[in-house]
């Protein structure tokens, strides 16, 4: 049973907005920031993060850490190969890093 006349809680507000715009967007497509949602809805960044956990409950978005919520749907294999490869990059620039390292503090 619905009650009317009462407001829903502000993290459902979140969410539902959200739901609306993810639905003009394409899978892999990255959310605003925490903050940009903050500055749009007014509420406290809790209220966002809550109303953001809704959505990676129902799997409409999916949270990638510190580089923000996406779109879910994606191809996850393609992301999952391109981080593997960035990986392979930083580890093989790390290594050439080390080399540079120890040839300098040879000539010292």
């Amino acid at each position: 049973m619905t009650v009317t006349g009462v407001p829903k809680p502000k993290a459902v507000q979140v969410a539902d907005a959200l739901r609306e715009d993810v639905k003009k967007m394409q899978p892999g497509e990255r959310l605003p920031t925490q903050r940009e949602l903050v500055d749009r809805f007014g509420f406290a960044g809790q209220t966002i993060q809550n109303g953001l956990a809704i959505l990676r409950a129902e799997g409409v978005i999916v949270s990638a850490g510190n580089m923000g919520n996406f779109v879910s749907g994606g191809e996850v294999g393609d992301k999952d190969d391109e981080l593997k490869e960035i990986r392979s990059q930083i580890q093989a620039l790390t290594e050439r890093v080390e080399a540079l390292e120890r040839s300098e503090s040879g000539r010292a």
